[in-house]
């Protein structure tokens, strides 16, 4: 029987390993915990993870407190396992991911920590084995599979004294390498939405004329921050780019004490991660904290049509820099905004210059002026001559999932997948709004806004109304704002789809489009805040 219940071990140790990727993928989503996202996470969705198929593991335990069927219960165990396994990994595939676990050092450390955690009582159990204790073990086999969630949580905890060391260690290479480049200077680059396009913008101009390295992909953590430095910068760069991410007080700083910027832009501040921040002022306040860490003979750029930027009183003597579209008390503004399908056209004029300059870009929406307002005035100040800049600007390119255009078959996709903010979506609209054939929109509405988040999904249904031809909503319950704001402006139901898995949105679309079709998605819904998104459910 020793034999047999070992084999079982051995079955449940690997069905541990297959569930708990679910648990590790919301943990790194989640940012291993920071500011409580993956508690949060569990709280949110507390049906799904707890309410499911795992619920089988008692009701099979129930069942073998009855003595007569002892003698089978390790063969009855084995196919509760594997039948829970196989149930996980179809359900898995059904799951709408946009960024899949990555196996880094951290995870790695994480899968050594719970498998020890995991067979500790597995090999209790087994050099104490008594077959009248079946019932007990799977019992206590069967809850600690079914906490999977918080037992990854606990070793999370666990690790952080070691993640603190490894860090330390990492952050003092990466201090030391910046150190030794005394011929780089670190561009900061944060706000509560725009920070990618901004950091990606800059990095195309500023390649113009000097050799420039960008923070990859969303590397916007101090971890993320530690590994560009280690892994990637070299004596030949003159400037390092670094978007520096947030969720509660205190972030920026961290990043600008491991870098140390002289230049930084702030891009907007807004409503994202008002969840995790608990106050707008909190949010302006951190935001901030990029440009009073420059240095006095730094400078910084701010946006002077964000009144969140012009009421907040900076306590630094570096020098400001203001951009503008409404506003033309401020150092670079633009003007004659053309918006169109294929691009953007204006004139620009700098404060110390007597004349307005032409600007052209591929990439669409007024919210990327700023992004390249912020570009060159920056580019100017580091000695790019305005001619140059005019031509950096024509040769940006499109950032992936903000505002790029896509095809899927013969529709028109303007991808804005990595948008969920007010401001974002708004313009996102104004860029469906003036496309020349029939106009979709596919979202499942904004998150981490906190208490406002129905207030502001519900505007944003009534701004749908005014832009869209149809609409496909993803999550029924998530979206009911949406609808409640397209019905208020008496927007047609029978032009509302409602769906639970975001991938049947598109055969849908093909079903909806007439002659030349444009498709706004405008869907940053993690996965680790997503609803149960499952094509079952429809």
């Amino acid at each position: 029987m020793n034999i047999l219940f070992l084999i079982t071990l051995i079955i449940y140790i690997i069905h541990i390993f297959i569930i708990s990727t679910k648990s590790l993928h919301m943990l790194q989503q989640n940012r291993y915990n920071r500011g409580f996202r993956y508690i949060k996470w569990i709280i949110r969705n507390f049906k799904e993870n707890f309410i499911n198929f795992n619920l089988l593991f008692f009701i099979f335990i129930l069942t073998i407190l009855n003595d007569t069927l002892n003698s089978i219960s390790s063969y009855l165990f084995i196919l509760v396992l594997l039948f829970i396994t196989y149930v996980f990994m179809e359900d898995r595939k059904k799951d709408v991911t946009k960024l899949p676990l990555k196996y880094t050092a951290r995870i790695q450390r994480i899968i050594i920590t719970s498998t020890i955690l995991y067979l500790i009582p597995c090999f209790i159990m087994f050099i104490n084995f008594d077959e009248n204790n079946l019932s007990i073990y799977y019992l206590i086999l069967g809850i600690l599979s079914y906490l999977n969630y918080f037992i990854i949580l606990l070793v999370n905890f666990i690790n952080r004294p070691i993640e603190k060391i490894v860090g330390m260690h990492f952050e003092k290479m990466a201090k030391n390498k910046l150190a030794s480049m005394n011929n780089m200077e670190v561009i900061g680059v944060t706000g509560s939405y725009g920070k990618t396009s901004t950091k990606n913008v800059l990095y195309d101009i500023l390649n113009i004329k000097y050799n420039v390295y960008k923070t990859p992909a969303n590397y916007n953590t101090p971890f993320g921050l530690m590994i560009t430095i280690n892994n990637f910068l070299d004596i030949y760069n003159d400037y390092f780019i670094a978007e520096m991410g947030a969720c509660k007080r205190g972030d920026i700083k961290e990043l600008c004490d491991l870098v140390k910027p002289k230049y930084g832009i702030l891009t907007r501040v807004g409503l994202a991660h008002l969840e995790t921040f608990g106050s707008e002022e909190n949010i302006q306040k951190t935001k901030f904290e990029l440009i009073e860490s420059l240095p006095t003979d730094g400078i910084g750029i701010l946006n002077g049509d964000d009144e969140k930027q012009l009421s907040y009183k900076v306590e630094n003597n570096c020098t400001i820099k203001w951009i503008g579209i409404d506003n033309h008390n401020v150092d670079c503004y633009a003007t004659d905004i053309d918006l169109s399908s294929k691009g953007t056209k204006f004139k620009v004029k700098f404060k110390d210059e007597k004349d307005t300059f032409d600007f052209e870009t591929k990439i669409l929406g007024r919210n990327n002026i700023y992004n390249i307002l912020a570009g060159i005035t920056l580019g100017k100040e580091l000695g790019i001559s305005i001619k140059d800049l005019i031509r950096a600007v024509k040769r940006v390119t499109p950032v992936e999932h903000r505002l790029s255009m896509t095809k899927y078959y013969d529709i028109n996709i303007i991808d804005d997948a990595y948008n969920s903010n007010p401001m974002g979506c708004k313009m996102a609209l104004e860029v469906l709004k003036m496309m020349p054939g029939k106009r979709i929109v596919v979202t499942p509405g904004m998150i981490e806004i906190g208490s406002k988040e129905d207030e502001v999904n519900k505007e944003f249904g009534r701004e749908i109304a005014l832009s869209a031809d149809e609409v496909i909503l993803i999550g029924e319950e998530k979206t009911k704002p949406i609808y409640e704001g397209l019905i208020e402006k008496k927007y047609d139901k029978t032009k509302i789809h409602i769906l639970n898995d975001v991938m049947a949105a598109f055969p849908l679309m093909l079903k909806l489009k007439e002659g030349e079709t444009y498709v706004l998605l405008e869907n940053d819904l993690p996965d680790s805040f997503n609803e149960k998104i499952r094509s079952d459910k429809k």
